[in-house]
């Protein structure tokens, strides 16, 4: 999808059609650009620039706070769409997905008028001023690479025929997946194109990417198979939130940031059906330091609460025993918690004295029923403050709660 948040907010507000509109967290002069509109973009808006420096670039830009709900929505009606057309459709982030028509080759005999379709089906039973990016090809990865080469409403086909064409056009850090310091790293192997890449062997490239993800990249480029379809299980799950200078004076705040990161990771326990026997946190300063804590648990957990007063407690011990004070404090940048090492809801084991079953039982009902109602409408009494609660935040990555709960079985 292109533009996509933006473009969500043109199509509810047709005020705001044709105009320059940035999506983000926070309006005030420090906020961040975190979705500029197509019309935004053309003037020099971009994602990661800071609202009062996209102003300066473009005067007449309007801002926008983030509508996650609206977002979930319209990527739920998209992926329902897609499925009309096939049945393996799989998610890849909020606005992207790829539609698996190897078991339809019978059935379209044009991808090019099957990939009209689509648009047309998104511009008629979804929104009419959402445009999307689709690219054909043999295997995911070449699929991703055609979609992005045009932006709006593009329509790009990669194939054995016109690849190294396309190739020819790009430098490494165009290819999804390659970043700097894996371009570096090519670069020192004497890899220094997207043509050069896909013409080593395969030996060589396992040796310069000192990995199996050598073997990987020829395949990508040679049609050699398919290495980015599959889905693979949760190794680990991670909630994050960088802090706002205003919520950073409120250690109240502080406390609940974290506290709703954990529930964050409750949630996708409970619907994956999944308890963690380790737990992580972490807090990053403004200054550059860092607090690091891991534990691992005997009894596997999965009860947000608790994984709040854990880090809580061990807060408190470790800023005694230091001599420092509160670690959640004004200088704070960043929260973070993450848990691993994962057990089935099926084959936790209870101490002899402990039997944690029937609020385990709870929590399961308490998500099922806000699931059914839509939006929260129980919450535990230890959730509830007086004032505004906070800001529901959504990245293009985050689909894991919308498929954990929509497509279980995907």
């Amino acid at each position: 999808m292109n533009s996509f948040f933006a473009s969500c907010e043109q199509q509810d507000d047709p005020r705001l059609r044709h105009k320059p509109v940035a999506v983000c967290v926070y309006t005030g002069p420090r906020g961040c650009v975190i979705a500029p509109s197509i019309e935004a973009k053309k003037r020099g808006v971009r994602t990661g620039m800071r609202l009062d420096d996209a102003r300066q670039r473009c005067p007449d830009l309007i801002a926008i706070e983030t509508s996650p709900d609206r977002y979930r929505q319209y990527h739920i009606r998209i992926i329902d769409v897609l499925k009309r057309f096939s049945a393996d459709v799989l998610p890849k982030s909020i606005d992207e997905a790829v539609v698996d028509l190897t078991r339809h080759q019978l059935t379209y005999k044009s991808m090019d008028e099957v990939a009209r379709r689509i648009k047309a089906a998104i511009r008629t039973d979804v929104g009419d001023y959402l445009q999307c990016s689709i690219g054909i090809a043999p295997n995911v990865f070449l699929a991703k690479l055609a979609s992005n080469q045009q932006k709006p409403d593009g329509l790009t086909t990669i194939s054995p025929d016109n690849i190294d064409a396309v190739l020819a056009r790009l430098t490494l850090t165009d290819l999804p997946g390659i970043g700097e310091r894996m371009a570096t790293r090519l670069r020192k192997g004497g890899i220094q194109t997207p043509l050069d890449l896909r013409y080593a062997s395969p030996d060589r490239l396992k040796v310069v990417c000192q990995s199996i993800i050598g073997w990987h990249w020829h395949l990508r480029l040679n049609f050699g198979g398919e290495v980015d379809l599959a889905t693979q299980a949760y190794k680990n799950m991670q909630a994050i939130r960088s802090v706002s200078a205003e919520q950073r004076q409120s250690v109240e705040v502080l406390e609940m940031i974290l506290r709703t990161l954990c529930l964050t990771l409750e949630r996708r326990m409970v619907h994956r059906h999944l308890f963690c026997q380790r737990l992580q946190a972490w807090v990053r300063y403004w200054n550059d330091q860092r607090y690091e804590d891991e534990l691992a648990f005997s009894v596997p957990m999965q009860d947000g609460i608790e994984l709040f007063q854990t880090i809580c407690q061990r807060m408190v011990r470790y800023a005694q025993q230091h001599r420092r004070g509160p670690l959640l404090n004004g200088d704070v940048r960043q929260i973070g918690v993450g848990v691993s090492d994962f057990v089935a809801a099926n084959d936790v084991q209870y101490t002899l004295f402990e039997d944690h079953s029937r609020k385990d039982k709870l929590r399961q009902t308490l998500y099922a029923i806000n699931e059914r109602l839509g939006g929260k409408h129980l919450i535990r009494a230890t959730e509830l403050r007086e004032g505004e609660g906070l800001k529901d935040l959504i990245g293009f990555g985050s689909i894991k709660d919308l498929h954990d709960i929509e497509w279980d079985d995907l």
